[in-house]
C-alpha cells in the first residue's frame, strides 16, 4: 500500500463511524484495514490495491443496472448543471420529478395514486407508518395504529422502521422496538414447518397465527401489516405456497392495510417488475428504494394507493396541509437518476434477464450444493438466492455458532474474488448479483462459491467436525 492509501486508511479509521462494524476490532486493527473501493464496472468492483471482486450482492441488493453506466452519470450531470436542487414543498416540482412519479404510479402493482419521496428505504417506512396513523385518524379510528411485521423481516434501522425489522440485533441496546410495533411468525417453511405439514398448511397456520394476534390485540387497534414479498436480510427466503393469499384474506377481514416493502424486490429482482406481481399481492402502500436509482443517487418512495390517498385528500379541508416532508423529498438529481435507471430497466428488460438468468442461477446452485452433507436448503427466486448450511440436513441440526461456518465460507469466497454475504440467523451464504449478470458470469460465481465451500468443509474435517 502506498503512502497515500495508507493515509486514507488512517483518516478513515480515525474519523468514520462505520455501520455494522465491530468498532473495537476495527479501531485496534484486529479486523484489518478498511477496503478502499476505487472503481467499478459491470458486476465487478476494484479496490485501491488493484484487486478486483465480482460483486455477488450488488452492493446491498441495489446496483441492479451494474456499475459504470455512463447514461445514468450523464443524466445526473445534466440535472446538476441545470438545477441541482429545489424542494417539493408547497406544490413545487421539476419535470423529472413529475415524469418519474407518473411512471411509478403506472408501473406499480395495484391501484396507485401518488408517490412521496425520501432518501432511503428506512425513511420511506417511517413515512409509511405515519401514513397509516394519519389515514386512520382521518377515518375517525384513532386507536387503529399498531403495525404488524414478521420475525426476520427487514424494513430499515431508523426508529420505527428499525422496530418493524424483526431481528433482535437491530434492537439490542438501542431501546427498540418502540410500542405499537408487533411481530408475527417468519414464513420459512424449512425451519418452521411441522412434521408432515405441507407448505400450504404451513402458510394457513401462519395466517391463523396472524389472525389470533389481531384478535388478541383487538382489530380496532391494528392498522397495518408490513412484509417483503421475499424475505431479504432475514435469509433470502421466498414465501411458501399459498402464503400471501392466506395472509391477505386475514388483512381484508379486519380492515388492515398492507404495506409491501419492495425495497429489494422492486424493479425486477424476482423476475417480475415487482415482487407483488409475482406473488399476487395487492398492496395499499409500497416501499421502494435501492433499485429505483440502482444506488447511483439516494432516493426512496412511498407509493400510495387510491384507497389511502382519497382519505387523505377528503380530510384536507378539515385538517389543513399534509404536514410531513424532508428537505430532499423529490430531489431533482435523484429523480433524473431514477428516470435514467428505469429507461435501462425497460430497454434492456432487466426483469426478464433476472427471470431467465435467474432460473439458470437457481438450477446451478441446486445442482452444485443441494446434495452436499452440510447443506440444508438451497433457495431463491430470480437473481436472489441463499445456501443454508447445517451440521445434519436430515435432522435439521445447526452448526455450533462458534464455528462461524457461514462467515468462513463468505470469507473464503471473498479471498477468491467473490463478494457473497454471510446472512444473519444461521449459517447462510446469500447472493443478489446485479440484474445485468450474464449466464457466463453466473458460472464464475458458482465456481468460486463451490471452491469456497470445499475449502471450509476441508477445514471442518481437519478440526474434527463431522461433515
Amino acid at each position: 500500500m502506498n503512502t497515500n492509501l495508507a493515509e486514507i486508511g488512517k483518516l478513515d479509521k480515525a474519523t468514520v463511524l462505520h455501520p455494522f462494524t465491530q468498532l473495537r476490532d476495527f479501531a485496534t486493527g484486529k479486523a484489518g484495514d478498511p477496503t478502499i473501493v476505487e472503481t467499478a464496472k459491470g458486476i465487478r468492483i476494484k479496490d485501491a490495491t488493484g484487486r478486483e471482486y465480482i460483486d455477488g450482492f450488488a452492493g446491498l441488493y441495489c446496483v441492479n443496472v451494474g456499475y459504470g453506466r455512463t447514461e445514468v452519470a450523464e443524466a445526473i450531470s445534466r440535472q446538476a448543471y441545470r438545477l441541482a436542487y429545489y424542494h417539493s414543498y408547497a406544490a413545487h416540482t421539476t419535470d423529472e420529478l413529475a415524469i418519474l412519479s407518473d411512471r411509478l404510479v403506472k408501473m406499480a402493482p395495484g391501484k396507485m395514486s401518488k408517490v412521496f419521496y425520501g432518501m432511503s428505504g428506512s425513511d420511506a417506512n417511517e413515512t409509511n407508518a405515519k401514513l397509516v396513523w394519519y389515514y386512520n385518524n382521518l377515518r375517525g379510528k384513532p386507536q387503529k395504529k399498531k403495525i404488524i411485521s414478521r420475525q426476520r423481516g427487514y424494513h430499515g434501522c431508523s426508529v420505527v422502521s428499525g422496530s418493524m425489522t424483526g431481528m433482535s440485533f437491530y434492537h439490542d441496546h438501542m431501546d427498540l422496538p418502540v410500542s405499537g410495533i408487533l411481530h408475527t411468525g417468519v414464513p420459512h417453511y424449512y425451519w418452521g414447518g411441522e412434521p408432515g405439514e405441507s407448505e400450504q398448511d404451513f402458510s394457513l397456520r401462519r395466517a391463523t397465527e396472524l389472525e389470533e394476534l389481531i384478535l388478541r390485540e383487538g382489530p380496532e387497534t391494528v392498522g397495518a401489516f408490513i412484509g417483503e414479498p421475499v424475505l431479504g436480510t432475514g435469509g433470502i427466503t421466498p414465501p411458501p405456497q399459498g402464503y400471501w393469499a392466506a395472509i391477505q384474506a386475514v388483512l381484508r377481514k379486519y380492515d388492515v392495510l398492507l404495506i409491501a416493502d419492495e425495497v429489494i424486490t422492486g424493479f425486477g429482482r424476482t423476475g417480475s417488475l415487482f415482487g407483488s406481481e409475482k406473488y399476487g399481492i395487492e398492496p395499499d402502500l409500497i416501499t421502494v428504494a435501492k433499485g429505483l436509482t440502482s444506488a447511483y443517487f439516494p432516493l426512496s418512495g412511498s407509493i400510495v394507493s387510491e384507497k389511502v390517498y382519497k382519505v387523505l385528500e377528503d380530510g384536507a379541508d378539515r385538517v389543513g396541509a399534509f404536514s410531513h416532508g424532508y428537505t430532499y423529498s423529490g430531489h431533482p438529481i435523484g429523480a433524473a437518476a431514477a428516470n435514467a435507471v428505469l429507461d435501462i430497466v425497460e430497454a434492456e428488460n432487466l426483469p426478464g434477464n433476472a427471470r431467465d438468468v435467474g432460473a439458470h442461477f437457481q438450477e446451478r446452485l441446486t445442482s452444485a450444493f443441494s446434495a452436499l452433507p452440510i447443506v440444508g436448503e438451497v433457495r431463491g427466486v430470480g437473481l436472489m438466492a441463499a445456501i443454508e448450511f447445517v451440521a445434519d440436513p436430515e435432522k435439521k441440526t445447526r452448526f455450533e455458532p462458534q464455528l462461524k461456518v457461514g462467515a468462513r465460507i463468505s470469507k473464503a469466497a471473498r479471498d477468491r474474488g467473490l463478494i457473497a454475504r454471510a446472512m444473519p440467523h444461521g449459517d447462510i451464504l446469500g447472493f443478489a448479483p446485479p440484474l445485468v449478470t450474464t449466464k457466463s458470469e453466473i458460472e464464475e460465481i458458482v465456481d468460486i462459491a463451490e471452491a469456497a465451500v470445499a475449502q471450509v468443509m476441508d477445514e471442518l474435517t481437519r478440526e474434527g467436525v463431522s461433515v
